[in-house]
């Protein structure tokens, strides 16, 4: 009798094994066998330096994933049209959507509330934490503020070069930024360039004028000439084309004016002009992103950066903000040198970026101030930039 029942409970257990393993065996070929559609709202295309990050990031990942994907992508949608983008996306059943315009936010958030089956990624906006919180919806950017200090770093060292040579004065010392909009995003970007700039020539002040669009190459052509006319010796932006980097190199002023540019190298365009640019990398977050989606996982579990909430961002030590090249002709030999000790500075947070004995101005509220003599530390809580002062007597906003 007792025989029986070793013989009986051996079999069950050998039952029991068989379907565990089965399932084992099973799942993994179903994982193995996963298909993932990934979806890109783009507010531009290839030929815009912003847009085309994202395009390169799309190729990393199908570099990384190979059949594993399936990619879908909608170009040069307007604010106005993304909800048809997003139909489209949706229709092809993508399991994932990246969107890279703030404008996209709300339409993408709402859209989100409505197919919750589906992971929705925007960049650069801030809403992913805001009511309702909804956990298919995700917010990112890179912490470009730190580019944009070791941008200004450069631009501040080619001044320098100029005053020591006696081709500029002191009291001259005046860059320029031809800025899309006056948001937080943009406006913590020219502060943190100019402070960079200030590091190397405390005298050195900027003129910022808006172009009120992100991708207009007439526009921001004309705009950096016209800073150009107001003498700024050297020449930034935070837009999307390379217009500013052209405008610097065909200057017939008497003194060359020096460029530095964003999301791509622009010296190609400007090969005398240009001194280095800066971009954020989108790689790390839409590769790990697709990752968590393979993997059933959640975003802010795989992604690496500094996560808030439904949030995630992160600056040189994560890969997710990248210098471009120096440009050799053009910049003080020790360039190179002093753009590696910037970037690990702000590896090591040694170096304080918004700080200093200034004060800043609310644009939309007088009354609302700050005092940089203590540190305002950017991405404290968000991916996307809050610094929102205009300083007082070293940054003038010109009409």
């Amino acid at each position: 009798m007792k025989r029986e029942y070793i013989i009986s409970f051996i079999t069950a257990l050998l039952i029991v094994l068989c379907v565990v393993t089965y399932k084992v065996i099973n799942t993994r070929q179903t994982n193995d066998e996963k298909m993932v559609r990934v979806g890109f709202v783009y507010n531009g295309d290839e030929s815009m330096p912003y847009t085309n990050n994202f395009m390169l990031a799309k190729e990393k990942a199908k570099e990384v994933y190979g059949n594993k994907i399936s990619v879908y992508e909608v170009k040069n949608v307007s604010d106005a049209n993304v909800t048809n983008a997003l139909d489209r996306l949706i229709d092809v059943n993508c399991d994932i959507i990246f969107s890279n315009s703030a404008g996209f936010g709300n339409s993408v958030k709402a859209y989100a509330a409505t197919h919750q089956n589906v992971e929705f990624c925007q960049a650069t906006c801030s809403n992913a934490n805001e009511e309702p919180v909804l956990s298919n919806y995700h917010t990112f950017m890179g912490e470009i503020y730190q580019g944009r200090y070791v941008s200004g770093v450069v631009a501040g060292l080619k001044l320098k070069s100029m005053i020591d040579e006696g081709i500029l004065t002191t009291d001259k010392a005046l860059v320029g930024y031809v800025a899309a909009y006056p948001y937080a995003e943009v406006i913590s970007g020219y502060t943190a360039f100019l402070l960079g700039v200030r590091s190397i020539v405390p005298d050195a002040t900027m003129k910022v004028k808006y172009t009120n669009t992100w991708g207009n190459y007439d526009i921001e052509y004309e705009t950096a000439n016209e800073l150009i006319d107001m003498g700024c010796v050297i020449i930034s932006q935070h837009s999307d084309t390379t217009g500013p980097a052209v405008a610097c190199e065909k200057s017939e002023k008497n003194k060359k004016v020096y460029h530095v540019g964003y999301n791509e190298s622009m010296i190609s365009y400007a090969p005398t002009t240009s001194l280095i640019s800066c971009k954020i990398n989108w790689d790390p977050y839409i590769v790990d992103a697709i990752g968590a989606v393979l993997d059933g996982e959640i975003i802010e579990k795989s992604v690496r950066g500094h996560v808030h909430g439904n949030d995630v961002g992160a600056g040189f030590n994560d890969g997710w903000v990248e210098m471009r090249e120096v440009n050799d002709i053009i910049v003080p030999d020790f360039t190179k040198k002093a753009v590696t000790n910037t970037v690990n500075a702000l590896k090591d947070n040694t170096v304080s970026v918004f700080k200093g004995d200034y004060v800043g101005v609310n644009p939309n509220d007088a009354n609302d101030t700050i005092d940089l003599t203590h540190e305002f530390r950017e991405n404290a809580n968000s991916s996307a930039p809050t610094f929102n002062y205009v300083l007082k007597d070293v940054i003038e906003i010109v009409e």
